[in-house]
């Protein structure tokens, strides 16, 4: 039987989500100037977070 770490986990979740995400904006027919907009907004997000965890982990 196999036994994941929750790190193992974390990469597992974050690779579908990336699957799914990618599959979602391949199938988008929409302007490519929008659609180079909506590829970086989970960057931005997840750099937003990323921050803002840093910030509240100095307090």
């Amino acid at each position: 039987m196999l036994i994941f770490k929750p790190k193992q986990l974390a990469w597992a979740m974050l690779l579908l989500l990336g699957l799914g995400y990618f599959s979602a904006m391949s199938h988008l027919e929409i302007n490519y100037f929008l659609k180079s907009l909506i590829v970086f907004m989970p960057i931005q997000v997840g750099a937003i977070v990323y921050v803002t965890y840093l910030r509240w982990g100095e307090r």
